[in-house]
This record gives structure tokens, C-alpha cells and sequence, in this order.
């Protein structure tokens, strides 16, 4: 791990959530102090900034049932543009949400270089929705959903190829909320959906290792953290939570065999919502899960 070359891009976009703010999320990793923490563990880190976004109140809604999709997708464009260039360079990109729309953009540039790869997709909600399943139409639900090529054409781009996933190669941790058109596309595709209940049963480690082998093979890996996925007591800070998630060491084990693993490309953490938060506690923990991932151990 410690060989690898990295750049990080921020996607300071809220447009594709229900709850303001998360915008902030990039600013809060950055001032937890991100780049220090992997800079501490050897590795070589660039920061790209962020990348131009539109706010809610110079935004056109247009459909419904997919709010602000035109201005989503014109900022998912620059992230993938920005994906693809790097990775071409041979560094691994860290992309830094906003909400988990910008996954549409991490996905659509690895895809752009590699053709359809795999994800591992930590979360509590399986982010498998359309425009046509949406309870809510908000696109930081749908981003599995348009890379796995289900969402209708206005989610098409010439940044990206759809599809950009294999659903052989996605695994889903740490499920503890599907709407009723996930469940249907779970089980007609085959992905795997690891939920907290199997957590329950197993343990973190059986379950990750399962994940990690659902994955190996793709064209490439990504590694999709929200912050969500861990219980709101330890990551309080995020626009959606759902009680009962990971715990904090759980996180950090999850994250640790995934760094063992090595076999990723990209990596992204994202819905840190900083006015949800305490005393930035989620910004400090997304520092130490990422830490976690690169190859960062109690000894």
C-alpha cells in the first residue's frame, strides 16, 4: 500500500439529498486532517481541490422524481474526468462527498478507463433506486442503480460508459434499510447484500472476507464508504441515519481487511453532514477509517 500514489477530489454537492449540508462534508474530512494522516503512513497524497458544483438555491429541481438531476450530473462529470485522469496516471483517487450522488461520477471515470469493474458499497442503504422506485427522488439514492446501467437515459453521459458495474462484482455491507424496487432488483440481478443481520450471525470479518472474494476479479474495484453504514452513535453527523449499524472497532475492521486485501482502485467517503455533527466527530472518523483502508494499525 505503502507504493501507491494518491489524489484527492472533493465533491462538495448536496443537491442529490434530502437534508441540507453535506456539502460541508469535504471541508470536515479536510480539516480532521486528512491529508497529514495519510501523508503520516508514507503515502504519497495530492489534493485536488474540489470540483465546481451547483447549490440548491441556483438549481432547477425539473423532475421530481429525480431532483436536480441535470446539475448532479454536470458535477459527477467533472469528478469522473478527474477519476479517469488520475487513475491513467497511476494514482489512486479519493473522492470526498458530499452526498452519495458523486458515486455516479467515482464510477462513471473508473469505468471510462477500466470498461464495467466491481464495488464494495458500505452503507445502510442499498442505494439501488430509479427515477421509476424512488420514494423520494433524490438521486444520492439511485447511484448504484444508474452504474449498473437500470436508471433511465437522462443519467447517460459521454464522461462515462453505462453500464460502469458488473453485478457480479458488487457487494453490498452493512444493509439495514431497502426500499421495496431494491429488494426486486437484488434479487433479480444476484447482487450481494451482505445485511447487519448477517453481521449479527457471522461476524464483520467472515462477512467482509465474503465481499472481498465477490469483488476480486473485476476490472477494477471500488471501495464506496458512507458514513452512514456506522451506528449514529459513533458517526452522528450524517443526513440519513439508521440505527444499529457498525460499531466504531467494527469500522475499523472492516476497513483494516480491506487495506490487507489491497486489490482496490478507488476509494470515496461520503454524507459527512458537518451541522448534524458533534464537534466534527463523523469528519474525524472518516480521517480514521480511509487511515484504516490505506494500511494505518494500532502497531
Amino acid at each position: 500500500m505503502q507504493d501507491r500514489e494518491l489524489a484527492i477530489i472533493g465533491a462538495a454537492l448536496d443537491l442529490g439529498a434530502g437534508r441540507r449540508g453535506v456539502d460541508m462534508g469535504p471541508s470536515a474530512i479536510r480539516y480532521a486532517g486528512i491529508d497529514d494522516r495519510l501523508a503520516a503512513l508514507g503515502l504519497d497524497c495530492v489534493d485536488l481541490g474540489n470540483v465546481e458544483t451547483a447549490v440548491a438555491e441556483a438549481a432547477e429541481e425539473v423532475d421530481p422524481q429525480a431532483r436536480f438531476l441535470p446539475d448532479i450530473k454536470r458535477a459527477c462529470e467533472r469528478v469522473a474526468r478527474l477519476v479517469s485522469g488520475v487513475t491513467r496516471e497511476r494514482r489512486v483517487p479519493i473522492v470526498l462527498g458530499g452526498d452519495h450522488s458523486v458515486a455516479i461520477g467515482t464510477l462513471g471515470g473508473m469505468a471510462s478507463v477500466h470498461g464495467p469493474g466491481g464495488v464494495l458499497w458500505f452503507d445502510a442503504h442499498g442505494d439501488l433506486n430509479t427515477p421509476e422506485t424512488s420514494p423520494s427522488g433524490n438521486v444520492h439514492g439511485m447511484p448504484l442503480g444508474a452504474a449498473l446501467g437500470l436508471a433511465p437515459d437522462a443519467f447517460a453521459s459521454e464522461a462515462w460508459p453505462l453500464p460502469a458495474l458488473d453485478p457480479q462484482h458488487v457487494a453490498l455491507v452493512g444493509i439495514r434499510s431497502l426500499d421495496d424496487g431494491e429488494r426486486e432488483l437484488v434479487k433479480e440481478l444476484g447482487i450481494a447484500v451482505h445485511t447487519m443481520s448477517d453481521l449479527d450471525r457471522k461476524g464483520i470479518e467472515p462477512v467482509v472476507q465474503e465481499a472481498l472474494e465477490r469483488v476480486s476479479g473485476a476490472a477494477f474495484v471500488h471501495v464506496s464508504l458512507d458514513m452512514d453504514v456506522v451506528d449514529p452513535e459513533a458517526a452522528p453527523g450524517v443526513g440519513t441515519p439508521v440505527r444499529g449499524g457498525l460499531s466504531y472497532r467494527e469500522a475499523h475492521l472492516a476497513m483494516e481487511l480491506v487495506a490487507e486485501w489491497g486489490g482496490f482502485s478507488s476509494f470515496e467517503v461520503v454524507e459527512v453532514n458537518p451541522i448534524l455533527d458533534r464537534e466534527n466527530a463523523t469528519g474525524h472518523l472518516a480521517v480514521e477509517l480511509t487511515a484504516s483502508a490505506f494500511g494505518a494499525r494500532i502497531l
